[in-house]
């Protein structure tokens, strides 16, 4: 079973999985372009600000008079190793500078100015090719205006990018995930459905139903060619087998004629045990003949609303074959637990079908003891015919069996094989079921018709 569950996994959880897993690959995609991007038209500095600040609140100090001085502390030693071409130019409110690095010649007229701006992306000039950003910083001894370069690094500014952005994207993702996960599997539940329907359709497709075809519409378009090729099969199958049917129809229909002829010879003949064996054997070709054609005309049924009464047609199966039953070795009985037995139905095949599990019983039970033939009401309410003989009974191993076509429990038996099978087929005909119940001492057959 396993096995069989990994051959064909499941399309909606395939779907849903892969179209989250996209979904969420273009997010991340999205998320990472603007970072690209940003990182492309930002100033190169961006990604220097944060650590620049850590450094200048080390590094930076004042001197009695009030001078600002750049110390040569640690982090600033760290910093200076991983930017060597780094600069910078700190400014106070009072018009004090201090600098630090190799000033570019374009910027060095600046430092005066520094004070009035509070932030700026400074590039693009003729006389120099490097980028500068003024910010206002805040150390420990206050806030101080600081113009900067000398970090070209593009990967700083886009993890710079990546970890300033979060509040924005770490919230879209925590709303849209869970409602991805959620949603998709619904989208393509629904948009899956129309093929669960066409599946139960199929599953319900049965011989005897006639032009079942499965439902086009509803179904996704891709589907479409599948449903048609599985259409265009049961319209030829169901070709085929109308050819089979006729064939069979038309054969049992001719063999009447031939079997009369020879039953006609028979009787002519002098009486003798040769006489009667052939007699025999002709009755049990005719019987054979009759079964088929009642196979096939069961197949077709259509009177199946008329009013019959199950009492009257038991009755009439049991007065019929009385004298079979007697001649071959047993007694026969009918009993009835009520009057009348109302349903709807064929009266053409039920008495056929009651009729093949007398016949049955006689055939195969031993040739003696009682069979007995009772009709009753069950306590939902359906009605129960049960023929019920002492014969040596069913082995358990061909119960289920012996309801398929042309089946016999022994090859060498005298029958077609078409009893069992013919009451299986009336009883489905007719929304009913049939059961066996077989032991050393006996057979009982009963079919329910609700």
């Amino acid at each position: 079973m396993a096995k069989a569950q990994h051959a064909n996994p499941s399309l909606w959880w395939r779907l849903s999985w892969q179209l989250s897993i996209v979904f969420v690959a273009v997010v991340a995609a999205v998320i990472v372009g603007l970072c690209v991007y940003g990182a492309m038209i930002l100033s190169p500095n961006v990604g220097t600000e944060d650590e620049l600040t850590a450094v200048l609140d080390e590094a930076l100090g004042r001197e009695a008079d009030g001078k600002l001085v750049i110390t040569d502390s640690p982090r600033l030693r760290s910093f200076k190793a991983e930017a060597e071409r780094l600069w910078f130019i700190v400014a106070d409110q009072d018009g004090r500078t201090v600098s630090y690095g190799a000033i570019p010649q374009a910027y060095r007229g600046l430092a005066d100015y520094i004070r009035l701006i509070k932030e700026g992306d400074i590039r693009g000039a003729r006389e120099t090719d490097e980028s500068a950003s003024i910010d206002a910083m805040e150390t420990r001894l206050g806030v101080f205006r600081v113009m900067f370069g000398g970090d070209p690094s593009r990967s700083s500014t886009f993890l710079t990018m990546l970890i300033e952005t979060y509040p924005i994207y770490i919230p879209l993702l925590a709303v849209s995930l869970p409602a991805v996960f959620l949603a998709v599997p619904r989208i393509v539940g629904r948009a899956l459905r129309g093929i669960s329907d066409v599946a139960r359709e199929a599953a319900e497709i049965e011989p005897r139903r006639r032009g079942a075809r499965l439902p086009v519409d509803g179904i996704p378009r891709e589907m479409a060619p599948l449903v048609n090729a599985f259409n265009g099969t049961l319209e030829r199958l169901e070709s085929e087998f109308r050819k089979r049917q006729r064939f069979l129809m038309d054969a049992a229909h001719e063999l009447r004629t031939p079997i009369a002829i020879m039953q006609t010879r028979i009787d002519g003949m002098p009486d003798g045990r040769e006489r009667q064996r052939l007699l025999d054997d002709v009755a049990r070709l005719g019987h054979a003949a009759e079964q088929l054609l009642d196979f096939e005309r069961n197949d077709q049924a259509a009177d199946l609303d008329e009013s019959v009464d199950l009492v009257e047609i038991a009755r009439g199966v049991v007065a019929d074959l009385a004298p079979l039953a007697i001649g071959a070795g047993y007694q026969i009985s009918f009993q009835s637990e009520v009057e009348r037995l109302e349903r709807k139905g064929s009266p053409s095949a039920l008495p056929r079908a009651m009729s093949n599990l007398v016949r049955n019983a006689i055939d195969h039970g031993g040739n003696s003891g009682m069979i007995t033939v009772s009709v009753s009401r069950a306590p939902s309410g359906s009605g129960r015919i049960t023929v019920a003989d002492e014969g040596p009974g069913i082995p358990a191993e061909h119960r289920e069996l012996v309801f398929e076509p042309f089946y016999r429990v022994t090859p060498k038996s005298s029958g077609a094989g078409l009893g069992l099978s013919l009451v299986k087929q009336v009883a489905a005909n007719h929304g009913g079921e049939v059961s066996i119940e077989s032991s050393a001492v006996g057979t009982r057959v009963t079919i329910r018709l609700a």
